[in-house]
């Protein structure tokens, strides 16, 4: 089958991206509304995309009626948020968190998640994921139906015990984040496996040969 997409409708498009690009990680993100409360949203348009410098992007829809959602109001006003990564452990209330609540309920209470005061911007999180980006926005880029919002990370919390002895590499039996596939359908990553690249010289053959 082929798919024009210059042709075809957004949701059909929504459909087939979220279909076969997956799976995708699940940002909550976390921000502090205008009269000072958390608010918390799960994005699962997310990921990081540059290392030097620290960048990551999520991609925010606004809602049916055209208005932004509070993430992204919080987020212009305030330039930071934080991404907090999810796994099976904060499954339900991450799913909690993207109920529409108004737009000064404490989603992170709400949620019965504990929040701890971010070190470098002025947002809370989860106290209870296993790994948190803190960022400042580095730019926008807006289109109608979305906004891409790309963060610098500043600053990183890791519970220890997602770290192996050295604490330079994730240990795969403690670390394992959720990310969604289509609709209400979710992937864990609870198995892992080695792949390792053979040598390039096995398909260059040597000048002269």
């Amino acid at each position: 089958m082929e798919f024009d997409f210059t042709h075809l409708d957004p949701q059909s498009r929504y459909r087939l991206l979220t279909n076969f690009i997956g799976p995708r990680p699940i940002a909550l993100v976390t921000t502090r509304s205008r009269a000072g409360h958390n608010n918390a949203a799960p994005m699962s348009f997310f990921n990081v995309f540059s290392h030097d410098p620290a960048i990551v992007v999520i991609g925010i829809q606004p809602r049916l009626t055209g208005e932004e959602k509070d993430t992204t109001a919080n987020i212009r006003r305030t330039k930071e948020f934080a991404i907090n990564m999810v796994d099976m452990a904060l499954s339900q209330q991450m799913l909690v968190c993207g109920l529409g609540f108004d737009s000064e309920v404490d989603e992170l209470s709400m949620a019965g998640l504990t929040a701890a005061p971010c070190t470098n911007i002025d947002a809370a999180y989860a106290a209870q994921s296993p790994c948190v980006f803190e960022s400042r926005v580095e730019r926008f880029i807006d289109y109608p139906r979305r906004t891409l919002v790309l963060g610098e990370v500043v600053h990183m919390h890791v519970r220890r015990e997602c770290l192996d002895r050295e604490g330079h590499y994730v240990d795969p039996e403690q670390y394992q984040p959720i990310a969604r596939l289509h609709a209400d359908n979710y992937i864990t990553s609870d198995r892992q496996f080695v792949l390792k690249a053979p040598p390039i010289a096995d398909f260059i053959k040597p000048q002269g040969d």
